[in-house]
């Protein structure tokens, strides 16, 4: 009690009360408005507006870039089509293998059943073999190709035939990958047929040449 008499007056405490802090917040809220640099940190990085522009238009070019890319691509299948084919000799894809004919007229009556179009042919000396030096140089002449747009197909029938050679080309058009050089086939028959099964009949393949190649053999 002496101790807090003897200070007196000094040692009380003023507490600031309501009324004066209502007045210092307005006064800082006025401070912020009339000084604009306070109302934002100084050490904050600045935005760039370049860049956000440049971010928001990026997709939109890039989109008809890509669009434009598109079109160019279906403008090239349409000029161009890859065919996929495997190729013998006359003689072994036409008369020997016994199980060729079985093959394609399975596939002919399953696309029949599905509604699809036919996507394969048989060539008798194709034109196309020009291209493949490597591949004439090991056939005996005349030789005929199983052509197919479907690629997986033409690999299942090199491993089904076995003793063919598979290639690939492009063209403009299925005249142009079906074009072929006029041949003459001719198969000896066998002296003694052994087999439970009738042997393939002369001519049979001729439901699968091209429309053109069709006239020609009739």
């Amino acid at each position: 009690m002496s101790l807090m008499k003897s200070l007196g007056a000094s040692a009380v405490i003023n507490l600031p009360t309501a009324a004066a802090i209502t007045t210092t917040t307005a006064q800082l809220h006025h401070s912020t408005h009339s000084l604009p640099f306070l109302s934002v940190p100084q050490h904050l990085p600045k935005l760039n507006t370049t860049n956000i522009t440049w971010k928001t238009t990026t997709p939109v070019r890039t989109s008809v870039a890509a669009a434009n890319s598109s079109d160019t691509v279906e403008k090239e299948a349409e000029s161009t089509k890859k065919y996929h084919f495997v190729v013998a000799n006359a003689k072994f894809m036409l008369d020997d293998e016994e199980h060729f004919q079985e093959q394609l007229f399975e596939r002919v009556r399953l696309f029949k059943e599905r509604n699809m179009e036919q996507d394969f042919w048989l060539v008798i000396e194709p034109k196309f073999l020009d291209k493949f030096p490597d591949i004439t140089k090991r056939l005996k002449r005349p030789a005929v190709a199983l052509v197919s747009t479907n690629g997986t197909w033409i690999k299942f029938m090199k491993l089904r035939l076995d003793r063919v050679l598979e290639e690939s080309f492009e063209a403009d058009s299925l005249e142009e990958a079906l074009a072929c050089n006029p041949a003459k086939l001719e198969f000896e028959k066998p002296k003694n047929w052994v087999a439970p099964y009738p042997k393939y009949e002369y001519g049979w393949w001729k439901s699968f040449l091209p429309a053109t190649a069709q006239k020609q053999q009739v």
